[in-house]
């Protein structure tokens, strides 16, 4: 047998083997999964995602779901972003078992408070030759990248100081340069990524440059932190986006030279926007608090997020979180990339919207109405016409925030019609007759509720013979000042019948005034 095939069946046994380990360890080991943002900004949708599957896969195997905070980029990093990825993950109702405000065996869960455990980790890879010092200035480092793109040859580092002598050495620091410390990769074979949702990934090892470990300012980067301390905390399995996949094999190698357990890994399809392109900004929101603003429920966001790239079978869509939790599972997960459909979220927001009860609806509906300035506290308008209010609009919005356009016409005294209901509907020969009639049979009720008012003004095409869709919108129009509003009859109970028929006299007003004028 020759070299070449020997080669190809050592690389097949290898990936078979961490394959299946990747799969039993679920049963050799209580579940311990990480979310591990850096607070540069808030949480993203991308980034909910993660933390779901995380949260998840955590869950369903009974284990443990760790947030840690990495922020060693202290430039980027900011307390204020920290209280909006911990604020944006309990919104959504991802509780973690371990990290920030709920300490566990395996804390501090801030990296900028973990600097003890890198120190000693980065001597002993030192100690084994398995690290070195660089002290490529940063222009000098650009310089060579540049020359090297220009020249068509890779623009990683070329390594040149994995070979200084100790004297060497001794030289730059009497010059005072500062120095990085690298991971001196081997230069030869392969590493292998054994990927629960994609199999075996090789990566050769020729490619991986020596990356730095610790930056010249003592901070660790991500690839060390993360070897570092997924290892301390325990983490069995490193479930995250596909944009880590070129990360890993850089944290096998870093496992390997430590001596630590190596976790089974999941990389994540990619999220794109309609066009095919990752999502971003251009493509609507995509924070979760921009989601939170725009009106939507966590349930809604769980729900979708949890389809963006999983799916139990090809017809369920709606999934409370019991049964995400009994149902997820990652090698259900997609190797494709998702497609973010908006359209499809507001529709699934809706679902959710139509499941609460009035009560909750309209506990989520009365700060939306405090922003807009419609009042100041529920009791100002009665929170028993709230309450028929939202009981009006449940089927019809897909976003809370919907709530306010279809409502502003009952919290206010004096409302303006709108120009083009005007022009198409009250400029009709019939309209002032129809306006007269329904004042009068209004103002004869006496109990005056849904029912009556309907009994009321359902007489009124039969007594002027004229149809009801003719009758029924110029009434519209005069008390909403829309073309489209709530039901009708209940829509007149709410305003009351001091509001109702000022309303009707107003738009009979104006009726006349168009007819004299025109």
């Amino acid at each position: 047998m020759d070299k070449y095939t020997k080669n190809k069946i050592s690389s097949f046994c290898c990936l078979f083997c961490s394959y299946i380990n990747s799969k039993v360890i679920i049963l050799e080991k209580e579940v311990r999964v990480r979310f591990a943002p850096s607070p540069t900004g808030v949480l993203h949708i991308g980034g909910a995602r993660t933390a779901l599957y995380n949260w998840l896969f955590a869950k369903h195997y009974g284990g443990k779901f760790i947030l840690r905070i990495e922020d060693t980029d202290r430039s980027r990093s900011t307390e204020e972003a920290i209280k909006e990825i911990n604020s944006s993950l309990k919104w959504l109702g991802l509780d973690w078992d371990e990290g920030p405000e709920i300490e566990g065996s395996y804390g501090p869960y801030r990296q900028t408070e973990r600097l003890p455990f890198y120190g000693g980790a980065v001597e002993k890879l030192l100690e084994a030759k398995m690290a070195y010092r660089c002290y490529c200035s940063p222009e000098e480092l650009e310089e060579r990248r540049k020359a090297a793109l220009k020249d068509g040859r890779s623009p990683g580092y070329d390594g040149r100081c994995r070979k200084l002598t100790e004297k060497e050495q001794k030289n730059y620091e009497k010059e005072g340069r500062k120095y990085a410390i690298r991971f001196a990769c081997p230069k030869e074979g392969e590493t292998i990524v054994s990927d629960i949702i994609r199999g075996g990934v090789v990566f050769q090892n020729t490619v991986l440059e020596d990356f730095i470990l610790v930056r010249a300012n003592g901070l660790p980067t991500y690839n060390f932190a993360a070897v570092v301390d997924d290892a301390a905390m325990k983490i069995t399995h490193v479930i995250r986006g596909i944009d880590h996949l070129s990360n890993t094999p850089k944290q096998i190698l870093l496992y390997e030279a430590l001596g630590l357990p190596i976790p089974a890994f999941a990389h994540l399809p990619m999220i794109l926007g309609s066009d095919g392109k990752p999502l971003s900004k251009r493509h609507g929101a995509t924070s979760v608090e921009e989601y939170k603003k725009n009106g939507y429920l966590p349930e809604a966001i769980l729900n979708y997020l949890a389809l963006l790239g999983w799916s139990y079978d090809e017809k369920t869509t709606l999934f409370s979180i019991e049964d995400l939790i009994e149902k997820f599972t990652l090698e259900k997960v997609s190797k494709n990339s998702a497609i973010f459909d908006n359209v499809k979220l507001q529709w699934m927001n809706g679902c959710y919207i139509r499941e609460l009860s009035v009560d909750k609806l309209t506990d989520l509906l009365i700060p939306i109405w405090v922003d807009a300035g419609f009042f100041a506290k529920p009791s100002d308008f009665g929170i028993e016409k709230l309450k028929m209010i939202a009981a009006l609009v449940q089927e019809r919005i897909k976003c809370l925030t919907d709530v306010l356009e279809l409502t502003d016409f009952f919290f206010k005294e004096e409302i303006e019609i709108d120009p083009k209901a005007a022009d198409k509907v009250l400029r009709k020969s019939e309209v002032l007759r129809v306006l007269e009639t329904a004042s009068d049979k209004l103002k004869e009720i006496e109990k005056f509720d849904t029912e009556n008012v309907e009994t009321a003004l359902r007489s009124i095409p039969e007594e002027l013979d004229i149809k009801a869709k003719l009758i029924f919108q110029p009434i519209r129009v005069a008390v909403t000042g829309k073309m489209v509003s709530p039901p009708l009859f209940e829509t007149i109970e709410v305003l009351g019948k001091e509001k109702t028929l000022k309303r009707i006299e107003l738009a009979q007003e104006a009726t006349e005034e168009r007819e004299g004028n025109g």
